[in-house]
């Protein structure tokens, strides 16, 4: 009887000071958390407890904690560009609002055919302005709400270039930009959705006539690697890394969205492939691997 009363206090004692560290574990875990979430900081959970259900508590907290960190950086960093995006795209569409309003009064004063013809031409261009700026945020938005991935079929990408090169060449002539084409004569082919890819190549090429200084390189090569080389003085290396976020822009790109490049790598990465942007002695490539 004495040793099972003697055994029954060693093993009351022992769990009372588990309890005990548990209970310390737990304050400590709470203390840090106050911490955590009155200052900024990237700092996990620490507990002075080797229990290892406790330690593997801590470690599970600090991964949603991180999770959470994670998100709620991305929360501020989407709501300032949203922010950013707004006075930019806002300023956009007020610029040319703002003129076709004044041609519109000059025209209401003027009975002269000559001056109202320029005024109409004027008034016909900023519009145009104001609608390709918006159908860029329309298709952004349709890309980023499509839950279920595109239908897809077996394409050419060899003529999907060409193609994409010949719509594109009236803009190309229009900046003098001759483009030097080189595709490989192997057929090269790819299951994609045609009109997407015909997206990626149209916002590539339109970015390339908003940067370029007079020169195109275009190449295709065996493996279904694509390269758009141009020479882009007015960027720099950080510029060149930012041209896929959304809504950037530099100075040399006026009355642009700043969503094209945005546009074609989420279409790219949705089937498996990859963009990529480098600028190394003041030219910029941009590499599409299918």
């Amino acid at each position: 009887m004495i040793y099972a009363v003697l055994l029954l206090t060693a093993i009351c004692a022992v769990l009372a000071v588990k309890l005990c560290l548990v209970k310390k574990s737990a304050r400590e875990m709470k203390n840090d958390l106050e911490k955590r979430s009155a200052r900024d900081t990237n700092t996990g959970l620490r507990i002075s407890s080797r229990d290892k259900d406790m330690q593997a508590l801590a470690a599970c907290l600090n991964v949603s904690l991180r999770e959470l960190r994670e998100e709620h950086l991305q929360y501020h960093q989407g709501n300032t560009e949203l922010k950013k995006a707004i006075t930019n795209i806002s300023h956009d569409l007020r610029t040319p609002l703002t003129a076709i309003y004044g041609y519109l009064d000059m025209l209401e004063k003027t009975d002269e055919p000559e001056k109202r013809g320029r005024y109409i031409a004027v008034m016909k261009e900023r519009a145009e302005l104001m609608r390709k700026l918006t159908e860029e945020l329309f298709r952004y938005s349709v890309v980023l709400s499509q839950d279920r991935p595109a239908d897809t079929e077996e394409v050419c990408v060899n003529l999907m270039l060409e193609e994409s090169i010949g719509s594109f060449y009236p803009a190309l002539t229009e900046r003098n930009i001759v483009p030097h084409v080189s595709i490989t004569d192997v057929r090269v082919v790819r299951k994609v959705n045609r009109a997407e890819l015909s997206r990626v190549f149209a916002n590539i090429l339109s970015n390339a006539v908003k940067y370029s200084d007079g020169d195109l390189d275009i190449s295709l090569s065996d493996t279904c690697e694509v390269t758009f080389a141009n020479t882009a003085k007015g960027l720099s290396a950080v510029e060149a890394e930012q041209l896929f976020d959304r809504f950037y822009t530099v100075e040399t790109a006026r009355h642009s969205t700043g969503l094209g490049l945005s546009i074609a790598r989420t279409l790219i990465e949705r089937i498996g492939g990859s963009i990529t942007a480098e600028y190394r002695n003041s030219r910029l490539t941009i590499t599409v691997v299918l």
